[in-house]
């Protein structure tokens, strides 16, 4: 019967492994990623709770395909908040992890990847419904939606339950991988080559449907005298999503070939020279969404605009209303009488609406 070893800290697995967390990211690369992940991290925070924001507030984005975006965004905002506990459970660190912490910080990782995977599948399916209809949006239901919002995170949180639940290499560590030193190899094939499949099943279907709407747009475009506008809407929603996947795919497949080498046991093939590098580029994948939201959808970009000027607005006006009493004043003292002298020299408190109102009386 295996040995299990459930009761020892990272540093017993990481040592097996040969990996020297502690010289990869010690001194100044330790303090450059911290800085350069606090920023991303900030920026996905905000960015993404403006997305969520507009879609609530915005009632042009009630529908299917904003909630499902909405969603994606807030799947994005998670991936900053296991970004966050990753950055303070790294490094020098990640030795004196027990094993249950070394878990919840892989499994955060792993939730939110897959809570952005199929999050887009479910995008994919609302375009193929509307699109082959050739409506702007599917007639779902938002009991539907909600329905399907909440299976997505309870696939995400499963998935990145997975190897807690009993697929790992503590009972049998001559199979632990490389990267993920408790992680089973044959769970790394798994989960790379089912997210690469999903990645190009996507990839098809989206150039197919973006295709069909292409030609069936050039084709309706001279038989029917509705607005231009009005046609060109579906084509660029799905400009918008094949850009967010394209984004998508560009940052996580790397990162996923290398889990897949790893799988695969390759020794020779120096993943962990580029493992670090392949997760930042995974993290730019939340700031970039936001972004792609923002450039390819004008009223979400004016919709975030509003919410962040009135905000600025709102606090100009709690600046100005700080400033009335001295304005009473002001207008108080020149009521009664004072000569235009006085008024000039109170000018210089009252502003020159003040001394307008001075020079007429």
């Amino acid at each position: 019967m295996n040995e299990c070893y459930y009761d020892k800290r990272m540093d017993f697995f990481y040592n097996r492994t040969k990996t020297d967390t502690a010289d990869e990211w010690a001194g100044p690369q330790l303090i450059g990623v911290l800085c350069f992940g606090t920023f991303f991290c900030l920026f996905i925070f905000i960015s993404n709770s403006l997305v969520i924001a507009a879609v609530v507030k915005n009632k042009r984005f009630h529908f299917p395909f904003y909630y499902l975006l909405a969603n994606l965004a807030a799947a994005d905002f998670f991936a900053g908040i296991a970004y966050v506990f990753l950055m303070f459970n790294t490094g020098p660190v990640s030795k004196t992890l027990t094993v249950n912490r070394w878990f919840l910080r892989q499994g955060l990782l792993d939730t939110s990847l897959t809570a952005s995977l199929v999050n887009l599948l479910v995008i994919a399916v609302e375009r193929h419904m509307s699109i082959m209809r050739m409506k702007i949006h599917s007639n779902l239901t938002k009991k539907r939606v909600t329905f399907l919002i909440i299976s997505i995170w309870a696939i995400a949180i499963f998935m990145g339950a997975v190897p807690t639940l009993g697929w790992n290499c503590l009972c049998d560590i001559t199979v632990c991988s490389s990267l993920a030193p408790i992680y089973s190899r044959s769970y790394l094939v798994f989960w790379s080559v089912l997210n690469l499949v999903v990645f190009f099943i996507m990839v098809v279907v989206y150039i197919r449907i973006y295709m069909y709407v292409q030609r069936k747009t050039n084709v309706l475009s001279s038989h029917t005298s509705g607005s231009i506008s009005r046609r060109r809407t579906p084509v660029k929603l799905m400009k918008t999503v094949m850009t967010v996947l394209g984004a998508f795919v560009v940052c996580w497949t790397p990162g996923l070939v290398v889990l897949l080498l790893d799988g695969l046991n390759c020794t020779d093939c120096g993943i962990q020279n580029v493992k670090r590098w392949f997760l930042l580029l995974a993290l730019l994948n939340s700031v970039m969404n936001p972004i792609i939201y923002s450039y390819k959808d004008d009223e979400m970009w004016a919709t975030m605009k509003r919410m962040i000027c009135c905000s600025s607005e709102d606090k100009s006006q709690e600046r100005r209303s700080s400033r009335i009493p001295s304005t009473v004043l002001c207008r108080s003292t020149d009521i009664s009488g004072h000569y235009i002298e006085d008024g000039i020299i109170q000018g210089t408190i009252c502003g020159k609406g003040d001394l307008g109102d001075k020079g007429n009386s």
